[in-house]
Formats: C-alpha cells, sequence, structure tokens
C-alpha cells in the first residue's frame, strides 16, 4: 500500500452481488481498495456477530493497490475480521453497498448494509453505506456513479467528526430523473407485520413474514419525501441510542424500589 487513501468496502448481499462490483468499479481509480465481503447475502442481519462457529476469510484477489476476501460470517464479521486481520492501516473510509432495496427510515435498524456501515462508525472510519431502491439482481446502477463519486469524494477531501456515518439511498430511476442530492434526517415510520401461515408439501406448517410499510411522516425534510421525489438522500447516522429529549425528564423521576 502507498500514500492513496485506503478504502475498504463490504456489503450484505454477498461479495458476487452485482450492487459491490458497481460499488468497486465506481470507486477504484479513488485509492486502494480492499474488499471484505460476506460469502453469501447476510439481508436483515443488522449488527449481528457471529460467537458459536468458527469464522474464515477466503483470498480472491490480491494484486497491488486492490485485494478482495470472502468472509463466511455477517457483514459486522466482516468488517472486524478486516480491521483486525487484513487491512494494512486504518482504513480512510469504509463503503457498504450497493444494496439491492433500500434502507431508509426504520429500515437502517434491521440492515445488514448499514449495520457494516455503524461497525466502522464505531472504530471511528468515516463510513457510508449505500441502498438503491430496487430489489432486483439486474437492477441498472450506473444512473448513481457520478452521485456515489461525489460523495465518496467529498468525505475522504474535507474534515471529518468522529464516528461519522451516512445512510445513502438512491432512486431507481434514469440518470437524467435524478433530481440530485438531498441532506435529510431519518422519516418517522413502521412496518405494520404479520407472519403468513403455510403449509409445506408435507402439511407441516411453517410461517412467513409478510408486513406493510406504514410512513406516518410526509414532511419534505426526510428520506422517504426525498426518494418519493427522485433526489438521493444522505442522512447521518449517530452511534448513540441515548434518546435526549427524555434523559432530563426522566433524571427527575423518583422510582421506588
Amino acid at each position: 500500500m502507498n500514500h492513496k487513501p485506503l478504502l475498504l468496502i463490504t456489503n450484505d448481499d454477498g461479495y458476487d452481488a452485482p450492487g459491490i462490483r458497481h460499488l468497486i468499479d465506481f470507486v477504484k481509480e479513488m485509492g486502494d481498495l480492499i474488499v471484505v465481503a460476506p460469502e453469501y447475502p447476510q439481508s436483515g442481519m443488522g449488527h449481528a456477530v457471529t460467537i458459536a462457529t468458527p469464522l474464515r476469510i477466503r483470498p480472491i484477489v490480491e494484486e497491488n493497490g486492490y485485494s478482495e476476501y470472502a468472509c463466511n460470517g455477517t457483514p459486522v464479521d466482516a468488517v472486524k475480521l478486516a480491521l483486525d486481520k487484513v487491512c494494512p492501516r486504518k482504513p480512510d473510509i469504509l463503503l457498504s453497498g450497493i444494496n439491492h432495496g433500500t434502507n431508509f427510515s426504520i429500515n437502517v435498524i434491521y440492515s445488514g448494509t448499514m449495520g457494516a456501515a455503524i461497525e466502522g462508525a464505531l472504530a471511528n472510519i468515516p463510513s457510508i453505506g449505500f441502498s438503491l431502491n430496487d430489489f432486483s439482481r439486474y437492477a441498472d446502477f450506473f444512473p448513481a456513479k457520478k452521485y456515489i463519486q461525489a460523495i465518496v469524494d467529498n468525505i475522504l477531501k474535507n474534515p471529518k467528526p468522529d464516528n461519522l456515518c451516512l445512510n445513502v439511498n438512491i432512486p431507481a430511476v434514469g440518470e437524467n430523473e435524478i433530481k440530485g442530492i438531498k441532506v435529510c434526517r431519518q422519516s418517522i415510520a413502521n412496518w405494520i407485520e404479520e407472519y403468513e401461515e403455510r403449509d409445506d408439501p408435507h402439511k407441516r406448517k411453517y410461517f412467513w413474514l409478510t408486513g406493510t410499510f406504514n410512513n406516518t411522516d410526509n414532511n419534505s425534510d426526510t428520506d422517504a419525501f426525498a426518494l418519493e421525489h427522485n433526489y438521493i438522500s444522505v442522512v447521518p447516522v449517530t452511534i448513540d441510542f441515548t434518546n435526549h429529549n427524555q434523559l432530563q425528564a426522566l433524571k427527575k423521576r423518583t422510582f421506588h424500589v
């Protein structure tokens, strides 16, 4: 490795998913790249880590300025292993994605893509999770290319606050239809879920998670609004789970034991 920026890249769809292959292609001229990504799809893993089975990393490519490995664990496992066993120094930035499907609003909690980005931020590495609003394996990632490059370039070249983590969601429209980048807040929403009961071929019951996304926040400063109106949304994500709005009021309460 030389004086170039060091970019660590991961995802949750697997090392061979089209999204991560496009991300690698988009940023390959921006620095030295190390890719450590799950061997298999790990969507919905959030911040899960593996503690009961052995972890392994398999070398795929090892070249000057570019190396790639597959990990048999979760996205967070991939980041942890990369930082401890693969990277020769602390990366200048961590990029996670491009995810097949959005991770805006409450979805950030469940997202393996964002779990990996948050893990990077915990190590005080500027981290970005990229997601495209298209779940298809054949999704068109190219309209987002110049916007992803602009966001990564901006973070690399400017002062970075501690624990910087950005959740970036991209509308699935043509390049001429993307209106630009909008920095916004996470919309307030939830999933109305139920488990659909089904029978397998042996007449044994099983359950399949289904749900409807319920967005009750239609304000124009949200990621949901931005995506709906063909903007790329950029939401800064905090690793501090403290509800500061309730903190002082709760301190004034008396807890009787």
